[in-house]
């Protein structure tokens, strides 16, 4: 038996969502997929003049955020037939680099970074840079729509001439689907919800602000339904809206988000009986 036998988890993100229902499947559960949030990408006519300008040199330094920026900015580059330009342009580059995803991304197109997160976030990314004088230096941000005032304030402070890249921003999801989630939590419909980002924690909160069911949701939270957030990062985002009990996988993967959901109620069940 599976420890997610008769257990229904809500998957709030867009990408290998399949993967995770076949997952959630063998350890003999269901799966609801409620995107929690929309992605819009850029075209080269928007960023392809960033791009343009890595690849003649114009910055000393690139920070990256998110593993799916880079994959777009090399995306936008193929289409653009600058691809292997901006494979060595990077690779004569101080690289840095925020998150196990942008890890892995780099180390999949053999670039390494010399500063790198120790926890998955801004903070820890800013730490990272200890001993590196970015005075004067021209910095590229890969961003994702939303301002990283930490991470630009803390750019100001150093003095650094930065530019900011965005390959793709967040929208608000469909209320319908919202609407949807919420009312499952609030009703006990599901008996977890695996948050992937910091953006799914914000629309659903939001949300149910304006909908005078905050409270509700928090208590649902606390007594009845799992939050399960992927790292550290989402987990603090859903700390900041009151949410305490979570699961907060020790390795930063999916897969290892629903292992540790799924030894959870192993041991629950063997409490039980």
């Amino acid at each position: 038996m599976g420890g997610l036998d008769n257990k229904c988890i809500a998957l709030l993100g867009t990408r290998k969502i399949e993967e995770q229902v076949n997952i959630i499947q063998q350890l003999g559960g269901t799966a609801v997929h409620r995107p929690a949030q929309g992605t819009v990408f850029f075209d080269s006519s928007f960023i392809g003049t960033e791009i343009k300008e890595i690849i003649k040199g114009s910055f000393q330094w690139i920070i990256f955020t998110t593993g799916i920026g880079i994959e777009k900015l090399f995306e936008i580059a193929k289409e653009m037939d600058y691809e292997q330009d901006l494979q060595l342009a990077l690779s004569n580059m101080n690289i840095a680099v925020r998150g196990y995803k942008g890890m892995n991304t780099l180390k999949s197109r053999g670039l390494t970074p010399i500063v790198r997160d120790d926890d998955g976030s801004i903070a820890g990314l800013i730490r990272a840079f200890a001993g590196h004088n970015l005075k004067n230096q021209s910095v590229a941000v890969q961003l994702y729509g939303v301002p990283s005032v930490e991470l630009i304030n803390w750019l100001k402070v150093q003095e650094a001439n930065y530019q900011e890249i965005i390959p793709y921003q967040h929208i608000s999801p469909d209320k319908d689907i919202l609407e949807q989630l919420l009312n499952e939590v609030i009703n006990n419909k599901l008996d977890a919800v695996s948050f992937t980002s910091i953006q799914q924690v914000q629309f659903l909160f939001k949300y149910a602000k304006q909908r005078n069911l905050k409270y509700e949701l928090l208590s649902a939270f606390e007594n009845n339904v799992i939050a399960l957030p992927i790292g550290k990062v989402t987990g603090n985002a859903l700390k900041e809206q009151g949410v305490n009990r979570m699961l907060v996988p020790q390795d930063e993967r999916i897969g290892s988000a629903l292992m540790t959901l799924n030894k959870y109620y192993k041991e629950l069940d063997a409490k039980v009986n």
